[in-house]
Formats: structure tokens, sequence, C-alpha cells
């Protein structure tokens, strides 16, 4: 055991990168590893044997596991230094004239601003509200149910109270429809405001993060309908892509706060791996909407037998991943250099209707 001991622990220490360190992970502790044989070998020993050879077996092998650690980590601060060495550079320096390196635009501040002009020719207003809501602004005024799940602490961050505070919970937004709420109650109807914005929700992954971006769309008026709505989204899409005539596609669905709900396809199709926006027989989910529900539009304080309304809401990161083909959403938040400056757009590059958006 000795001779394995120091065999493995001088070979870790002298491990060069990763792949050396788990080749040798697999020779000592992997499942024909040599430490693994050797405990294999503990049931042909005699009871007495075993009391002595079992607790030495594993104290190696803990041994030789945490020296694989601590080499990981090492190798993981040593990778991190040499990058950082790499890309280093010190932001109190003065520009040199050409030399120096332009900022550009976020993909999400410019496709934040292309939607905010589309919908501006509309008529819509831009509403804002607070990033921390309460409970009631939340899911209560938007007929979302005690027991739905989106109210689990899985899905949704609430924010910490005193032991003894009775007082309803506060959460981190998780969409803007609580703006719209807000908005009802400050200006009555009839209302056509837009409301973008940061939210949050408890989700990881290519296509989802912990604080993304929506934008929500209301219209409150006396005779509106879904062909309004249906209008709307179709004259946005088209502007937005760039592309006329544009197919849409509601499907049935339901939303708490909408009845009728609908969730919204637009046309595509896939060639070559790549995603084609309004050609082809293909499908892909872009939004939900609706006739607002008569609760929400009470829990706002406008009267549902005389004003009516629809409301739409769609994610600003994932549109943008659509129009610009950036392949995965954790990339947005990542702050490397690299990738902002070649998905980012130019200050001077402002987006209006009249003067072309971005391309």
């Amino acid at each position: 055991m000795d001779d394995l001991r120091d065999k493995y622990l001088a070979a870790i220490a002298d491990a060069g990168d990763e792949a050396a360190l788990e080749a040798l992970r697999v020779s000592a502790v992997g499942k024909k590893g040599e430490i693994s044989l050797k405990m294999r070998e503990l049931g042909k020993m005699t009871p007495e044997e075993r009391q002595t050879a079992g607790p030495k077996l594993n104290a190696l092998k803990d041994e030789i596991n945490a020296a694989l650690s601590a080499k990981k980590a090492a190798l993981a601060d040593a990778a991190l230094d040499e990058r950082l060495r790499g890309e280093w550079l010190d932001v109190t320096l003065p520009g040199r004239g050409a030399a120096r390196a332009m900022g550009s635009i976020h993909p999400v501040s410019q496709v934040m601003d292309e939607v905010t002009a589309i919908f501006a020719d509309m008529g819509f207003a831009v509403a804002e509200g607070p990033q921390v809501e309460s409970d009631w602004y939340n899911f209560d005024a938007l007929n979302i149910p005690g027991h739905h799940p989106a109210r689990a602490e899985m899905d949704t961050f609430y924010m910490a109270r005193a032991e003894g505070d009775d007082r309803p919970p506060h959460v981190l937004r998780t969409h803007t429809s609580p703006v719209q709420i807000r908005t009802m109650e400050a200006q009555g109807a009839p209302l056509r405001i837009i409301a973008p914005g940061r939210v949050y929700r408890a989700d990881y992954d290519q296509t989802h993060t912990p604080m993304f971006h929506q934008i929500e769309g209301l219209a409150i008026d006396r005779d509106i309908s879904m062909a309004n709505l249906k209008w709307v989204l179709e004259e946005f899409f088209a502007a937005f892509f760039g592309l006329e005539g544009i197919k849409t596609r509601f499907r049935a669905s339901h939303f708490p706060f909408t009845e009728p709900s609908a969730e919204v396809d637009i046309q595509c199709s896939w060639v070559d791996g790549q995603l084609r926006i309004g050609e082809g027989d293909g499908w892909l989910e872009v939004l939900g909407s609706g006739m607002v529900h008569p609760k929400v539009l009470q829990a706002a304080k406008v009267d549902p037998a005389e004003w009516q309304g629809f409301a739409f809401g769609m994610g600003i990161d994932r549109i943008a991943m659509l129009k610009y083909g950036i392949p995965d959403l954790r990339a947005f938040f990542d702050s490397d250099l690299r990738w902002l400056r070649h998905y980012g757009f130019s200050a001077l590059d402002v987006p209006t209707l009249h003067g072309g958006l971005s391309r």
C-alpha cells in the first residue's frame, strides 16, 4: 500500500493537465484501478486480515481522491490565472485614437429599443414598475390562484422575511404583468402600453436564465377584440424581422390572466441546421396572448362591463436569439468582450421605423 500511495501521489503532483489527471484517477480508483482491485481482494481475506487491511485501503483511497481533487482545483486556478494574464487590460490608461477599442450596445438593449420603436409607432407608451413586487401584484391581482405551480419556491424567488413578520411576502417579479396592474390603477382606461424590463425565475439552461428580459403589451378600450391583437402582432413581426406577410398561428391555451388565451407561432423552416423565419411549413412558438380576464380588470379597478382589452408577453432575449442567430441564452450575461464585439451594435445605430431597424 505504501508503494501504491507513493506512486500515485507523485504522479498526481506531476500531472500537467486534466486529461492526465483523469487517466491517473481511472488507473488508481476507477472500476479496474489498482486500489479498486485491492479492495475486491478483501472478500478473500480472513476477518482478522480484513480488520487491518480494510481501514488502510479506505484511508488510501480517500487520500488519493483528495489529492486528485486538490490537483484538479490547482490546474483550474492555473488556467484561470493564465487567461487573466492574457486578457488583462488597464482600463485607466488613456485611449490612442484609432487603436482604442470602440464600445458597443448589448443585443438586449438594441432589441429592446427596436421593439419599443415598433410599438411606439402603433401608439403604445412605455410603462415601468418595481422589480421587487408584492405577492398581490405579482400573483393575486393577475388571477393566479394560491395552488398555481408558478407560486412555488422552486420557480419563484421569494424575499427573506424576519421571524414573526406576517405581512404578505414579496418576490422578484416573475413577469412584467404587475406593471399592467399598476398602470391601470394609476391611469384607468382607455390604455395602450408596453412594459419591458428584467424578470426573474429559478431556471438555468441553454434557453433559460435566472434573470432575463420580457416585454408585455396591454390595450384597453371599449371595442377591442382578438382581431386587433392579431393585427398588432402581425405588424410587429413584419417590422421586427423585416418580412412582409409573415404567417402566424394562434393555438388555444390557458393563462390565468387572459380568457380566451392563445399561444402564437410564427412561420419558419430549418435549412442545413439554420432557422429561417417567414418561410417553409414549420412553426415556432414565440409568445403568449389573449383577452384580459375580467377579474384582472376588476383587481385594477377597471369596470369589465364597460372596458375590455388584449394582452401579450414575449421574451426579449429569445427574439434577439431568433433575429441575430445567437445559439445560447447564457452568453448574454457572461460579459465576454469577444462575444460583445461580435454581436454588439454601434452606439450610433439607433433603431427607428423610418430610418430602419438593425440587421
